[in-house]
């Protein structure tokens, strides 16, 4: 059973009474906020390790470290055996991007076609560094920042990895072919 299961079994619509006041990031602008304890929200998606909810007509986004806010446990940061091999490093990395997700979309960043590469370099002190490059949906999305910096944090969880650089880009642009065929068949595109 995976750490991400009880969120999976948040279905959309349920409502949730804050327990406690937390932080959240409003979704399309990427600014954190503060919601108040007691405060009833909506589950609009729950997938990975966040899910999105509304409140009084806007979307958020709860991240892993305070679902706690919300009635669940809270997520450690994914980690990674210190003895793990570079093989392992770099499957770790893809399994954390698969964890990732747009908080308006129930498919993963990779599965959507978001990730265009990943390079993991060894510096001569031993250290990794990770370069992952990705796009967004669209050029203006606004949560272009908060999806880079989910990916950077489960990514640093491994010991191995001392920097994580995101970098967004726009050629090529995305389009839907780029989706896996379970990703076109999530949302409805067969």
């Amino acid at each position: 059973m995976s750490e991400y299961d009880q969120i999976a079994q948040l279905s959309k619509g349920q409502q949730l009474p804050l327990q406690r006041d937390v932080d959240v990031i409003s979704i399309p602008f990427g600014k954190t906020v503060t919601l108040n304890e007691d405060s009833v929200v909506s589950v609009m998606q729950a997938k990975g390790s966040t899910v999105s909810v509304a409140y009084e007509g806007r979307l958020y986004l709860i991240e892993g470290a305070n679902l706690d806010a919300v009635g669940l446990e809270s997520l450690p940061r994914p980690t990674l055996d210190p003895a793990a091999d570079d093989d392992a490093i770099e499957a770790f990395v893809w399994e954390q991007l698969r964890t990732c997700f747009d908080p308006e979309i129930p498919v993963n960043i990779v599965d959507l076609g978001l990730v265009y590469g990943c390079r993991i370099e060894r510096l001569i002190s031993g250290e990794r560094i990770v370069t992952i490059r990705m796009t967004l949906t669209a050029p203006g999305c606004g949560m272009g920042d908060v999806i880079a910096a989910d990916a950077r944090n489960k990514i640093l969880g491994a010991p191995q990895i001392s920097k994580v650089h995101t970098e967004i880009v726009f050629d090529p642009p995305w389009s839907r072919e780029m989706m896996t065929d379970e990703a076109k068949l999530e949302l409805g595109m067969f």
